[in-house]
Protein backbone atom coordinates (compact mmCIF):
# COMPACT_ATOMS: atom_id res chain seq x y z
CA UNK A 1 0.00 0.00 0.00
CA UNK A 2 1.04 3.55 -0.89
CA UNK A 3 1.99 6.19 2.56
CA UNK A 4 1.23 9.36 1.42
CA UNK A 5 2.42 12.38 4.22
CA UNK A 6 0.21 15.51 4.50
CA UNK A 7 1.81 19.31 4.34
CA UNK A 8 1.12 19.26 8.33
CA UNK A 9 2.53 15.82 8.88
CA UNK A 10 5.35 16.85 6.62
CA UNK A 11 5.85 19.79 8.61
CA UNK A 12 5.81 17.80 11.86
CA UNK A 13 8.55 15.63 11.14
CA UNK A 14 10.93 18.61 9.95
CA UNK A 15 10.52 20.19 13.10
CA UNK A 16 10.82 17.46 15.30
CA UNK A 17 14.06 16.38 13.40
CA UNK A 18 15.39 19.90 13.94
CA UNK A 19 14.87 20.02 17.29
CA UNK A 20 15.99 16.78 18.28
CA UNK A 21 19.15 17.68 15.93
CA UNK A 22 19.76 20.86 18.39
CA UNK A 23 20.00 18.70 21.41
CA UNK A 24 22.16 16.50 20.64
CA UNK A 25 23.71 15.82 17.30
CA UNK A 26 22.51 12.34 15.46
CA UNK A 27 19.30 12.59 17.88
CA UNK A 28 17.39 13.75 14.64
CA UNK A 29 18.38 10.60 12.71
CA UNK A 30 17.60 8.40 15.67
CA UNK A 31 14.39 9.92 16.08
CA UNK A 32 13.75 9.52 12.23
CA UNK A 33 14.73 5.84 12.29
CA UNK A 34 12.08 5.38 15.19
CA UNK A 35 9.31 6.77 12.49
CA UNK A 36 10.77 4.73 10.31
CA UNK A 37 10.02 1.31 11.99
CA UNK A 38 6.83 2.59 12.99
CA UNK A 39 6.04 3.24 9.65
CA UNK A 40 6.87 -0.46 8.38
CA UNK A 41 4.81 -1.53 10.89
CA UNK A 42 1.61 0.52 10.02
CA UNK A 43 2.32 -0.42 6.21
CA UNK A 44 2.91 -3.86 6.94
CA UNK A 45 -0.59 -4.32 9.21
CA UNK A 46 -2.55 -0.39 8.76
CA UNK A 47 -5.42 -2.06 10.51
CA UNK A 48 -3.61 -3.17 14.25
CA UNK A 49 -3.35 0.28 15.67
CA UNK A 50 -6.34 1.53 17.44
CA UNK A 51 -8.73 3.88 16.32
CA UNK A 52 -8.15 7.39 18.23
CA UNK A 53 -10.83 9.89 16.86
CA UNK A 54 -13.26 9.24 14.19
CA UNK A 55 -11.30 7.33 11.52
CA UNK A 56 -7.82 8.45 13.03
CA UNK A 57 -5.76 5.89 13.77
CA UNK A 58 -2.70 6.78 16.22
CA UNK A 59 0.75 4.61 16.42
CA UNK A 60 2.96 5.64 19.82
CA UNK A 61 6.73 6.18 18.56
CA UNK A 62 9.13 4.15 20.85
CA UNK A 63 11.83 6.15 22.53
CA UNK A 64 9.96 9.32 22.02
CA UNK A 65 7.21 11.21 22.95
CA UNK A 66 5.19 10.96 19.33
CA UNK A 67 2.70 9.36 18.10
CA UNK A 68 1.76 9.39 14.35
CA UNK A 69 -2.05 9.93 13.50
CA UNK A 70 -3.23 8.37 10.01
CA UNK A 71 -6.31 7.02 8.12
CA UNK A 72 -6.53 4.19 6.41
CA UNK A 73 -8.14 5.02 2.37
CA UNK A 74 -8.71 3.15 -0.61
CA UNK A 75 -5.87 2.99 -2.22
CA UNK A 76 -3.21 4.38 0.21
CA UNK A 77 -2.45 4.87 4.14
CA UNK A 78 -2.29 9.60 4.79
CA UNK A 79 -0.11 10.34 7.46
CA UNK A 80 -1.82 13.13 9.01
CA UNK A 81 0.45 14.45 11.44
CA UNK A 82 3.45 13.17 13.92
CA UNK A 83 2.02 14.88 17.21
CA UNK A 84 4.28 15.30 20.02
CA UNK A 85 2.42 13.85 23.07
CA UNK A 86 3.64 16.50 25.44
CA UNK A 87 0.91 19.36 23.05
CA UNK A 88 -2.05 19.57 24.35
CA UNK A 89 -4.62 16.66 22.99
CA UNK A 90 -7.14 19.53 21.38
CA UNK A 91 -4.46 19.72 18.78
CA UNK A 92 -4.44 16.64 17.33
CA UNK A 93 -6.60 15.99 13.91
Amino acid sequence: MRLRYTDRARDDLELAFSWYERQRIGLGFDFLDCIEVALQSIIGNPEMYQIRYSDFRGCVIRRFPFQIFYTIETDEIVVHSIFDNRQDPKKRP
